[in-house]
């Protein structure tokens, strides 16, 4: 391996909409870079990113792949990552451990949806940026038409460093306007003269002494030239334009070129922070091999030979020599026999590991995505990855008898790689709920469940969670009164309902003067109240957001016991939560679809007859952006909905909000579902 030094590397992530052609690009890059002896291909499964078995079957990424390569005397670390939201959690973890985006247009497609959500996330992150068009081979391409969009959408920062030969099936190579060569092809697209003098003058638009020697005529340096093209890229004010055809192979070594000459390395992209321990306080990491060790967990990997692999980022200092490190949260010092660097599938043994560099340990169970590992001499954290929450639920049974324990082991190991994956059990209902970022996300991670570990699951769609709660006060009491042979039952109680601020949850209140009820009772009238509020009334869901208070009772000397006042509790609790005018409340959440301006109307009005109310609306370029609440159980299947009305080109989000009451026509007839089944049953 060529031996380098965190000055020399490079380090970037692949963002674009599904199909925009990110895999294609990065291999590519690889092949001609001589990381590989042969151009992998997406739609013949060659790919050395796309090497899971998932991926390859659907023909598109679904997790994020790190590779690497050398060009130039420049390391770079390349991170392929997903184009769908559906498997947006690789994306995001991407982007805490890169400098810079390469962010990918089809010439064909233009931006499309999840090309500029990927453009914000990047621009978040504070990440230096390139735009690369792809598919310049294309059919019916426009390229003036196509920068003109891309200045709209992000901006006049985004300025040509190369210009295209020819397009469609005319496109032979680019015409780099930075190191313009001496003579010109005909049918050069544009002006390169003017596109060159529109680059310079971004580049040297933060530096007032080049600026000054630029207006003037003189020549600029090349080396000052070149740092300062660096400064411009990392900050954010120039955004270069490549144009490339993956299959032709033309325009890849110009990103190379990009990529190690203009983009920063780790000594100077974005500063990284994290909270020093001790002092328990902000501080801004030194990026150096000589400062402590620390580093980033933002991958593991669930490996079927050499188990679970976790990704980490080295930050700062070098691990090398007897390779052990500190994990700040589970506080424990972990020994590990062997790093490795990561090019897709495979993983190569590497003695030191220095600041930038992306590498990863096996068989360490305890170490989870968005750990931070340092030296235990000086402790620091990281901030967490912060993931979206997952609305899209299946509740899923074993198809084999006595597969309840593996099936929920193994789905926890899913959960270790995907941060967007959940499982819970409702024990209300007995289901085991897995929930994602979508149908499909779900259904590939059913599919790994059986490809993996052998489990073949049945799936249905699960309850919606209602809740149960009163709007008005009410009282009520009861006694339970009962003789037999021997010491009877007794226990009365007194109690107030009133209802409580959404979110509130449950109180109790002992108002209990002068021993009505001896104190060794009152826990048993408290219990029996949760235990009926756990089980539901109306349709045997959780009742939620009220206060009970206890303010009288009787009790007899030999009668009483703690059964009998909870069983008391019980009844009382009943009869005043029936004369409390008790309502259902549903989940509400909220949802961000993202379409084309085209289908404004139709994606409005059927949200609102969703019972949705629009919350807001955002115009980017030829892209809506509409929030709205709306009920769970109104888009329990929005992601065919979507599809069906934009022909695939919307996508949409979702948030848990809040819980509000379903209206009454509405409530009647879900209390009356429970009572039809259980009267089929019968």
């Amino acid at each position: 391996m060529i031996p380098y030094e965190t000055k020399d590397i490079r380090t970037t992530v692949l963002l674009g909409h599904g199909a925009s052609g990110k895999t294609s690009l990065i291999e590519a890059m690889l092949f001609k870079a001589g990381a590989t002896t042969r151009l992998g291909s997406v739609d013949d499964g060659t790919s050395v990113a796309d090497y899971d078995t998932d991926a390859k079957e659907k023909k598109h990424t679904i997790d994020s792949s790190v590779l690497y390569c050398n060009w130039k005397g420049r390391e770079i670390n390349v991170i392929d990552t997903p184009g769908y939201p559906d498997f947006i959690r690789d994306t995001i973890s991407s982007l805490t451990v890169v400098e810079t985006a390469l962010i990918t247009v089809s010439a064909t497609d233009g931006i499309q949806v999840n090309t500029r959500k990927f453009w914000d996330f990047a621009s978040q992150k504070g990440l230096g940026k390139i735009i690369v068009i792809t598919k310049l081979d294309g059919e019916n391409i426009d390229f003036q038409e196509l920068l003109e969009s891309i200045k709209n959408n992000f901006g006049n920062s985004c300025v040509p460093l190369n210009l295209p030969i020819g397009t469609g099936h005319g496109f032979n190579g680019v015409v780099n306007v930075y190191n313009v060569p001496n003579s010109l092809p005909a049918d050069v697209i544009g002006d390169v003269n003017s596109t060159r003098s529109t680059l310079i003058e971004a580049i040297v638009s933060d530096d007032d002494a080049l600026m000054e020697k630029y207006l003037d005529g003189k020549e600029i340096d090349k080396s000052m030239l070149q740092s300062c093209f660096v400064k411009a890229v990392t900050a954010g004010h120039v955004v270069p334009i490549l144009c490339c055809s993956y299959k032709k192979l033309l325009g890849i070594e110009d990103i190379l070129d990009t990529i190690s000459n203009f983009t920063p390395s780790p000594l100077e992209g974005i500063k990284r922070v994290a909270v020093d321990m001790q002092k328990n306080q902000e501080i801004t990491i030194d990026v150096a091999k000589e400062n402590s060790f620390s580093a980033f967990v933002f991958k593991s990997v669930i490996d079927p030979f050499v188990g679970k692999l976790s990704y980490f980022r080295v930050v700062s200092g070098k691990l090398d020599g007897e390779l052990s490190f500190y994990n700040v949260k589970n506080k424990k010092t972990d020994k590990v026999g062997h790093i490795y660097r990561i090019f897709g599938k495979e993983q190569k043994p590497v003695s030191k590991a220095i600041p930038g560099d992306i590498i990863a340990v096996s068989k360490l169970e305890d170490m989870h995505i968005s750990d931070t590992i340092c030296d235990s001499r000086h402790l620091v954290k990281f901030p967490d990855i912060t993931f979206p929450t997952p609305m899209s639920s299946l509740a899923v049974v074993p198809k084999s008898k006595g597969a309840e324990k593996k099936i929920s082991e193994s789905l926890h190991k899913l959960t270790e790689e995907d941060r967007t994956f959940k499982i819970t059990h409702d024990s209300l209902t007995n289901e085991l709920i897995v929930t994602g970022m979508s149908g499909m996300h779900l259904q590939v991670m059913i599919n790994r469940l059986k490809r993996r570990f052998g489990i073949e699951v049945e799936t249905h769609t699960p309850k919606i969670p209602y809740k149960e709660t009163i709007t008005t006060n009410a009282q009520s009491q009861y006694k339970h009164k009962k003789q037999t042979g021997g010491h009877g039952q007794y226990g009365e109680v007194h109690i107030k309902i009133e209802p409580l601020p959404r979110g509130s949850g449950f109180e109790f209140v002992d108002e209990i003067v002068g021993g009505t009820i001896p104190r060794q009772y009152i826990p048993a009238v408290e219990k029996g109240v949760r235990e009926i509020m756990g089980k539901g009334i109306l349709i045997g869901h959780p009742i939620v957001d009220l206060r009970v208070r206890l303010h009288y009772g009787s009790y007899h000397d030999v009668d009483s016991s703690e059964a009998a006042f909870k069983i008391a509790a019980s009844h009382a609790f009943q009869e005043a939560f029936h004369s409390a005018r008790p309502v259902l409340i549903e989940p509400i959440v909220t949802i961000e679809v993202t379409i084309p301006s085209k289908f404004m109307g139709e994606i409005t009005g059927n949200l609102s007859s969703h019972r949705g109310h629009i919350k807001g609306m955002d115009t980017i370029g030829d892209l809506q952006i509409v929030k709205a609440a709306i009920p769970m159980s109104s888009v329990t299947n929005y992601e065919t909905e979507l599809k069906s009305m934009t022909g695939g080109q919307g996508s949409f989000m979702m948030e848990f909000s809040h819980y509000d009451i379903v209206p009454a026509h509405l409530m009647q007839s879900i209390i009356a579902q429970p009572h039809a089944s259980h009267a089929k049953k019968e």
